[in-house]
């Protein structure tokens, strides 16, 4: 048996706690060391013990105006909640760089888990590109044809207004 049927996290759950910023996709450390079954606190003691291992591309912290559209989106409950330090967000690779500084089971089944997840994300992400493509294509080519199809109808309104003098009857006359 897989050791990764040993974690029961819904894609679902795993998807909601992904949050777009600075145009990076990332994962709030609260809701990290909820996944990992750690505290909060040991998990941000583990990190600033191995702060090597987390560069900027890997977490960061937020600044107090992305704490506030995070609060106003209900990601964070409330700024009084964090108790005045401000939350680290851990991108992909900082969730893997996670499951080494935690060292367990748990964190790195969730990290698998959670890596794994990322790469649907991205692979959904390029599916949509490619169809937005098409769709743009399309309409290009339809309007196109919108212009012949309204040239079209110029020539036959033409033909249409035109008033016809009546017809001399044909046939034999009395």
């Amino acid at each position: 048996m897989s050791p990764l049927k040993n974690v029961v996290v819904p894609d679902e759950v795993v998807l909601s706690k992904i949050y777009f910023l600075r145009n990076q996709k990332v994962m709030l450390d609260r809701d990290l060391a909820e996944l990992y079954d750690v505290k909060p606190i040991r998990l941000r003691e583990q990190v600033k013990r191995n702060k090597d291992r987390f560069p900027e591309n890997f977490m960061f912290q937020l600044t107090e105006e992305e704490v506030n559209n995070m609060v106003s989106q209900n990601a964070i409950p409330s700024k009084q909640a964090l108790g005045g330090a401000f939350p680290y967000v851990f991108t992909e690779h900082g969730v893997l760089m996670l499951s080494n500084v935690l060292k367990s089971e748990r964190a790195l089944q969730m990290s698998i888990r959670i890596i794994e997840i990322f790469v649907k994300l991205r692979e959904t992400l390029l599916l949509h590109k490619d169809v937005a493509l098409l769709v743009d294509q399309v309409e290009k080519r339809m309007g196109k044809q919108d212009d012949k199809i309204e040239l079209l109808f110029s020539y036959l309104s033409q033909f249409m207004e035109k008033e016809e003098e009546p017809r001399k009857s044909i046939g034999f006359k009395l």
